[in-house]
This record gives structure tokens, C-alpha cells and sequence, in this order.
């Protein structure tokens, strides 16, 4: 087994349109800090397997398509799921992907993955997993423990070549009042590593199932200071794990390749929520001067708003979910913004070790878990999909592995 790492920069200039918050100020107005295209490469010299993890909060269904059309190889095209990025036309349940980010997006997966073939060397790959605590947490729940699973890929060539960082929290610790560009908690996290590791060592970050995880909790201001606090925080945790690994060997040199994709209809929700009691309740939650309350009311007014959105209509929402075998680990790759229990079940059902990254390959919207469906929060609000979509994907994912069989 090869492996290989590129990564092309992706430049957004003042004045474009941002993305994420519907309530955002105005364009952007500068840089806080560099966006890019980062590509691992796994190949077993007869098959080839791409992941491009790119700054933007999403990745709709063309992108994705012009993206693997780029790369030449089967690839996907994960989004970190910044809030601080491009505006790429994410709405629930998709939309196209505006220019001129279709083609800076493909081109940048372009130059991003020949570099990662050129690099790739004979390598061995060790999956590491453990709890981090004091960065993410439910954030519909304040009383929730902030603990989250942190997986990290570590891949050897003699010495420690590269890591892939699966963290499953919403990067959001900027606001909508931000107008500077960022890479957000990823980015944080990314230059937190690299600095730790080393010049020799390549970083690459992705969002796990982070559907119903943020920061929202655990966060002591939205500013750069934060970020730094909190990719210092992550950054640590992964070195405990790196330092304490025995064992863990998921690839040799000698392992083999496989992926599998699959395309699924999902039923569409019907809206349940009135708006003007939701707007009776944030009334009453900013009267009574709690803050928490009256966040979590807002983010229900808001979820409801973003539902209604131009993609909004009637017929099944296609989403594909995809697997790859890399040796005797599994990648889960799944699109859109699934809870992390859909993440939980996948990787305590499946056979071998199982990472789970999400915002993958297209955006059918929030994926909530079927028992999200009996409360009333911000992402059963906004999300397009019915109820039993979430586990709908899961199955297909398991499924899609059994298919792909063991590739050691």
C-alpha cells in the first residue's frame, strides 16, 4: 500500500459571498487565515483511492461529480463544514453549486491530487480512537457532557509521515459577524498540529458526524484567541494518542484497496412546527433574560426559516453514501450533516475498525437520528429528510462493506 499527500490553496477574494449563517453582515472583507484542498491518496498499484477534504461548509452533488472528474480516480469531495468559507450554495436538499467555485474547487482537487500521487510512498497505516473532552457537545442539550470520539489516522513510512484527523464538531466558533475568511476549528486544528509535529509531517483534518455537535457549549468567546485555545486543546489530545499507540496496524505494505458507492432515495419531511409559537417562546426567553434559552429558541425560529428554501420541494432527496477498504480499515463517507449516534452505530456494527467522516459527497441537509423526530430542535426543524433517513443511510453503509469485503 501507497500513500500520498497534496494540497492546493483556495483563495476567496474580498467582497465574495460567505456561507453558512443566514444572517450574515456582508461579504468578506479579508483573511483571517488560509483555506484549502487537502488529498490523501491510497493506492495498491492497481487501484486507486482519493480523499479531498476541502475548506467549504458544504459539498453539493455537482461538485462532487466535477471534482472526481478532475481527479482522474475514484475520489470524494468532503467538506469541513466552515462557516467562515465561500458561500457554495448550500441549502437542505441541494442545490447547484455556484461559479466560479465549481471549477477553483475541481481545478484546486486537480493540482491537490497529482501532488499526493506524486508523493506516495510505501507506507503503514495504525488507527487510533479515544475520547475528547471540553470541544464539542451536543448543542440542544446544555446539560450534555462535553465528550466526543476523536479518530485519528496515523501513516508511517519508517518515521510518522502524515495524520488524518476525524473530528466529528460543527467548526463554528466565529460568528455570523465575522466577515474574515477561515478554515475555523479546522484550520485551528490543522496549524496546531503541524506546529507540533513538525515541517516533515502533513495534517489533514476532516469533520466527523457532526450533525448535532458543536462548540455552542463549550466555547469561551468566538474570536482567533478561541480557535487558537481549541486546536491546542484537540491538537494535545491527539499527540496522547499518537505517543500512547500499541498496536492499531490497519495497513502494510502489501494491503489492498476497495470502494463502493451507492445512491439512495429519501423520503422528504412534511413540517410539523407552527412558527408563531416558536416565536412566542423566543419572545418569552428574551424576556425572561436567559441567554441560553433565548440561543436555543432562536436556533428554532431559524431552523424552521431555513427549510423554506428555494430547493424545499415535493419528490425523494437522493443521497449517496460511500465506503472505502483501505487494508483492514473502513472509511464511511456520508453526506450531508448526520447526528453522531448514525456514526456510533456504523462503527459498532462494523466488522473491522470504522471511521466515519460526514459532509460527504453532497448535501441532503441535517440528518437527525429517528428519536431527534419526537423533539423539537433547530435540526429536525431545518432538515428536508423524513424521519428514518439517517438510519436509512447506516444500513446502506453497512451493506456496502460487507459488499467491499476485507481488503488486508
Amino acid at each position: 500500500m501507497s500513500v500520498g499527500y497534496g494540497s492546493a490553496g483556495l483563495t476567496v477574494p474580498e467582497g465574495a459571498p460567505m456561507g453558512g449563517y443566514l444572517d450574515r453582515r456582508g461579504p468578506s472583507a479579508g483573511t483571517l487565515d488560509p483555506l484549502e484542498v487537502a488529498v490523501v491518496t491510497w493506492s495498491d498499484g492497481e487501484r486507486r483511492f482519493a480523499l479531498a477534504v476541502a475548506d467549504l461548509v458544504c459539498v453539493n452533488d455537482d461538485l462532487a461529480e466535477r471534482a472526481r472528474e478532475a481527479a482522474g480516480c475514484e475520489l470524494w469531495l468532503a467538506a469541513t463544514h466552515t462557516h467562515a468559507g465561500p458561500e457554495t450554495g448550500c441549502v437542505p436538499g441541494g442545490g447547484p453549486t455556484p461559479e466560479p467555485w465549481l471549477d477553483l474547487v475541481a481545478e484546486a482537487v486537480r493540482t491537490a491530487v497529482h501532488r499526493a500521487v506524486d508523493n506516495e510512498r510505501p507506507s503503514e497505516g495504525v488507527a487510533l480512537r479515544g475520547d475528547l473532552r471540553g470541544v464539542g457537545a451536543d448543542r440542544s442539550r446544555p446539560q450534555a457532557e462535553a465528550v466526543v470520539p476523536l479518530d485519528v489516522i496515523a501513516v508511517r513510512d519508517g518515521g510518522l509521515a502524515g495524520v488524518v484527523v476525524v473530528l466529528p464538531v460543527h467548526p463554528t466558533v466565529l460568528p455570523a459577524a465575522n466577515l474574515l475568511v477561515s478554515a475555523d476549528l479546522a484550520g485551528a486544528v490543522r496549524r496546531a498540529l503541524r506546529e507540533r509535529l513538525g515541517p516533515g509531517v502533513w495534517v489533514v483534518v476532516a469533520t466527523g458526524a457532526a450533525g448535532d455537535i458543536s462548540t455552542r457549549h463549550t466555547r469561551r468567546g468566538q474570536d482567533a484567541a478561541e480557535l487558537d485555545r481549541l486546536g491546542a486543546v484537540v491538537a494535545g489530545r491527539c499527540l496522547d494518542l499518537l505517543t500512547d499507540a500499541d498496536g492499531g496496524r490497519v495497513w502494510a505494505a502489501g494491503s489492498r484497496v476497495g470502494t463502493a458507492r451507492r445512491r439512495i432515495a429519501l423520503a422528504r419531511a412534511a413540517v410539523a412546527a407552527d412558527a408563531e409559537s416558536l416565536a412566542a417562546d423566543l419572545e418569552r426567553a428574551e424576556a425572561a433574560g436567559d441567554p441560553v434559552s433565548a440561543r436555543l429558541a432562536r436556533s428554532r425560529v431559524e431552523g424552521l426559516l431555513a427549510r423554506h428554501t428555494p430547493a424545499a420541494e415535493a419528490g425523494a432527496i437522493d443521497a449517496e453514501v460511500g465506503v472505502a477498504r483501505v487494508g483492514g480499515l473502513a472509511l464511511v463517507g456520508l453526506p450531508g450533516e448526520p447526528f453522531l449516534a448514525v456514526a456510533d452505530q456504523i462503527a459498532e456494527s462494523a466488522s473491522c475498525p470504522a471511521v466515519v467522516l460526514g459532509y460527504v459527497n453532497g448535501y441532503p441537509g441535517y440528518l437527525p437520528t429517528a428519536d431527534a423526530y419526537r423533539r423539537t430542535e433547530y435540526e429536525v426543524l431545518a432538515s428536508q429528510v423524513a424521519e428514518g433517513s439517517a438510519e436509512q443511510l447506516a444500513a446502506t453503509a453497512l451493506a456496502l462493506l460487507a459488499e467491499c469485503g476485507p481488503r488486508t
